[in-house]
């Protein structure tokens, strides 16, 4: 690694420290101490440049930690029952580990990605195919996840939804039960839903690239360990739905092209159907000529098959001339939902809502939506 890539690399894992993990002193310590060692920085010339990003780094380590690896640098996770505090002794501790585990976190950043499959974005999906399923007074809804890992996200209508307000609360979703993943999500302002009647998923199929196989041992523990070392209510959620997973055996294929495969589905689809193409922080991992590509075919899907794109990502990824809605001030690091449809010619979008990136809050927009030229 030559010196402007090393330099490179250490200043995006400071960058990480500060502003996407600063609630994680254990991430912030690693980060830190990892921008200052060479070797460490040197893990990150395996991975493709898609997923060259300092969390798939984390998440090798914590991957490694979870396996039962036998180091004092497992006394920092309290994702295995660790207690320890950051100290001056992590860095020599974390450079330990890494040159012990080498061979496997090479691997890990050669062949595997971040795929986090946080279901507390369900706290958002749920109001919005309730939204979907009355745009066109279609209750019947086919639900197609696009980038869906494990397949979490597609038991959206079997988990439990308990929203928090300054001073009360309310619930959605399927009632409460001990071994039933159950999410609460903060309400910033009101959430504004139109009088639906029941709504149903009566098709819905996952598609990802590198699908987490749920029976698969190491497999899910990848998903672990892409979670925040400290969130412990975050595991046990994800346990909860792997779970719920092997119950329901909802439809997962391995893609590599994922559109081909929707328009396939698409095609077979009744025709009082509605279907839903959603994707929550997948377009980050597009390179620009390829997200191009993707929503021009996405529109052509729009228009041929009454496709309604429902898209959870970065402000900045959101449909060309769709204005960016304002944001509560108590709300930071945020997800952009948007809506977009077929309306002849043209292209109908909207924002619908600001979130959490995990679903922590919510800040519903509803539907105002604008027209972008096809």
């Amino acid at each position: 690694m030559d010196k402007h890539t090393q330099t490179r690399w250490a200043e995006q894992f400071r960058r990480f420290a500060a502003l996407e993990c600063p609630q994680d002193p254990l991430y912030v310590a690693i980060c830190q101490a990892v921008a200052e060692q060479p070797e460490l920085l040197a893990l990150m010339v395996h991975a493709p440049a898609t997923q060259a990003k300092p969390n798939l780094l984390l998440a090798a380590l914590h991957e490694r930690v979870l396996a039962g690896i036998k180091h004092p640098l497992a006394g920092y996770y309290p994702s295995v029952g660790g207690t320890r505090l950051p100290d001056e002794e992590l860095p020599a501790l974390l450079q330990d580990f890494a040159r012990s585990q080498a061979a496997e976190l090479t691997i890990h950043m050669q062949t595997r990605g971040t795929q986090t499959n946080e279901i507390g974005r369900c706290a958002i999906l749920w109001p919005a195919l309730q939204q979907i399923a009355t745009m066109n007074g279609k209750p019947d809804l086919a639900l197609f996840d696009l980038g869906s890992s494990a397949g979490l996200n597609l038991g959206v209508d079997a988990y439990h939804y308990r929203y928090l307000t300054h001073d009360a609360s309310f619930c959605l979703g399927a009632d409460p039960q001990p071994q039933r993943p159950s999410i609460d999500c903060r309400l910033l302002g009101e959430l504004l839903l139109p009088a639906a009647g029941r709504w149903r998923l009566s098709h819905r199929l996952g598609a990802d690239p590198a699908p987490i196989d749920i029976y698969d041992a190491a497999a899910t523990r990848w998903l672990a360990a892409c979670l925040w070392p400290h969130d412990l209510v975050r595991a046990q959620r994800l346990q909860q739905a792997l779970t719920q997973a092997r119950q329901s055996q909802h439809a997962l294929q391995q893609a590599d092209d994922c559109l081909a495969l929707l328009e396939a589905w698409l095609r077979k689809l009744p025709a009082q159907v509605q279907p839903v193409l959603f994707n929550s922080w997948v377009l980050a991992y597009f390179e620009p000529a390829a997200l191009a590509e993707f929503r021009q075919r996405v529109a052509s899907l729009q228009r041929q098959y009454g496709l309604i794109w429902l898209s959870a990502e970065a402000p900045a990824l959101r449909p060309s001339g769709l204005a960016l809605p304002n944001l509560a001030r108590n709300a930071t690091a945020s997800t952009l939902w948007t809506l977009q449809w077929a309306d002849g010619d043209a292209t109908r979008q909207v924002a619908l809502a600001w979130s959490h990136p995990h679903g922590a809050w919510l800040q519903w927009l509803g539907l105002q939506p604008t027209t972008a030229a096809d």
